[in-house]
């Protein structure tokens, strides 16, 4: 329906799936440096509440560029979140559990796959028809708000808790955004800034929660800080400095940069490449296939309408749209069959993301790693073979399942690699080189998708490949206390 309203071509779709992920590319980096010098807290309220505001007047926008517009904005907040959730929930983890815990976030991650073509499939169809000169209003633009609402809920949330109150999808944000306001600061963050006394009291409040005893039988009475020495700026600590205020931005900037240069470095800097790497290229892969699933299936379905008992490849069928202008009916109702699909795919991610926690101890991340992404290289492969929607439905399953739990898994390898100062700038950085690929996949599916598919289809299949090769240089993870 969006297609129709806007009167988008393929490469026009291409430049709107490309357009969020061009925000997250530019947000990244920004709200990782921004939560390493800062906080975690500021970040997420700020983030969460700007991705649902501008989520909201997206859904009533009536010109393309606009929507485009802030589409980019909506990715540029959402980042931020992306790149904390995983470092932010590590640094409460002791070694034994840290990385079973941040496996089960794949879980959540099921969930909004699960979930969101779910509330799809309820509210897109309906005949919703509000007109008014440019102005419209149909089942799509409330499908928009409806999705910046728990973004816009959990910022509320979050900015009305105490001052030591404290998401991968939007989807998370439904679960973790829910219990937020009752989150603390990061107490590795706070001990890394210089703030012991608030970093101790979190401890003790962890400590009295989790066992019901009392705060003098807690058994630490003060914490050391970091042997490296703490990054100091003038006479302020970076969490201090305000940046309404020219002189303190600078110094801000100043020790950003800093820390930047300290992940081009020995020893960082063969993890930086490694990391960066695997992002760029499962990324690609991942964001651009699964925005364009759907559209997959709507063509297999359209296909099929017509010739019924016929058998066609994607590229095939995709050439067809093409070269037939009366394929496409605009006005036609989404088949309830594509919200179906998605579903289904959702499901198919269940087995997996139990196995990884499970057994990660047993096996380690490196396989889980290697092993999800050498098959999705082939499952991608198999794409060129499928000849039904059938076909098409089971190979995108088992993508889904594999690269989406390798995602989910690198941020938690990622944790391990860079210490507190570092982690989630480290985290953003790679997020953004990963934006960046994706932003490439969309643009290049979304124009070769209509001319010679093949030629996606082998490159995504071999960036899954590389990754894999490059997941296997890791080093292993999960052994020793966070730095």
């Amino acid at each position: 329906m969006t297609t129709c309203d806007f009167k988008m071509t393929s490469s026009d779709k291409g430049w709107l799936s490309a357009s969020p992920m061009l925000g997250m590319l530019l947000g990244s980096y920004f709200w990782g440096c921004l939560a390493d010098t800062k906080g975690r807290r500021i970040v997420l309220i700020t983030t969460l509440l700007m991705d649902g505001i501008f989520g909201i007047i997206s859904s009533v926008v009536p010109y393309y560029l606009i929507f485009i517009g802030i589409r980019f904005i909506n990715g540029f907040n959402v980042a931020g979140t992306m790149s904390i959730v995983f470092p932010y929930l590590g640094e409460f983890q002791p070694t034994k559990y840290r990385e079973k815990i941040l496996c089960w976030m794949e879980l959540f991650w099921t969930f909004g796959i699960i979930i969101l073509p779910g509330i799809a499939w309820s509210i897109i169809p309906l005949h919703i028809n509000i007109e008014y000169g440019s102005f419209h209003f149909h089942s799509w633009n409330l499908f928009v708000a409806i999705c910046a609402i728990p973004s816009l809920i959990s910022s509320i949330l979050a900015s009305l808790s105490s001052t030591t109150a404290r998401r991968n999808s939007k989807e998370m944000l439904i679960i973790l955004g829910l219990w937020l306001f009752a989150f603390p600061e990061s107490p590795k963050f706070l001990l890394e800034q210089g703030e012991s006394d608030e970093a101790l009291n979190i401890l003790v409040k962890m400590f009295t929660n989790n066992t019901g005893k009392q705060r003098e039988e807690y058994p630490c009475s003060s914490l050391r800080e970091p042997e490296r020495l703490l990054q100091r700026v003038g006479e302020k600590k970076a969490i201090s400095l305000r940046i309404r205020k020219p002189k303190e931005l600078k110094l801000l900037l100043s020790e950003i940069w800093s820390q930047t240069k300290t992940l081009g470095n020995v020893p960082y800097l063969e993890r930086t490449l490694l990391t960066c790497g695997i992002q760029f290229c499962l990324t690609t892969s991942y964001y651009t296939l699964m925005v364009w699933f759907p559209e997959l299936f709507q063509r297999f379905d359209e296909y099929d309408e017509v010739n019924p008992g016929m058998a066609a490849s994607v590229c095939d069928v995709s050439s067809i749209v093409v070269s037939n202008s009366t394929f496409i009916v605009c006005d036609s109702a989404i088949d309830p069959q594509v919200f179906l699909h998605t579903i289904v795919i959702g499901l198919a991610c269940i087995p997996t993301s139990f196995w990884l926690p499970l057994c990660v101890h047993r096996l380690g991340v490196k396989f889980f790693l290697v092993f999800c992404l050498t098959a999705a290289g082939f499952v991608t492969t198999g794409l060129y073979f499928v000849r039904n929607s059938l076909e098409n439905l089971i190979l995108s399953s088992i993508f889904e399942a594999l690269t989406s739990l390798s995602i989910s898994t690198v941020y938690c390898v990622m944790v391990d690699l860079y210490p507190t100062n570092l982690r989630v700038m480290a985290a953003a950085m790679s997020m953004t080189i990963g934006r960046c690929g994706a932003l490439f996949g969309n643009l290049l599916f979304g124009f070769f998708i209509d001319l010679n598919c093949t030629v996606p289809i082998i490159i995504f299949a071999a960036m899954l490949f590389i990754s894999a090769y490059l997941c296997w240089l890791l080093p292993t993870t999960g052994l020793e206390a966070l730095d």
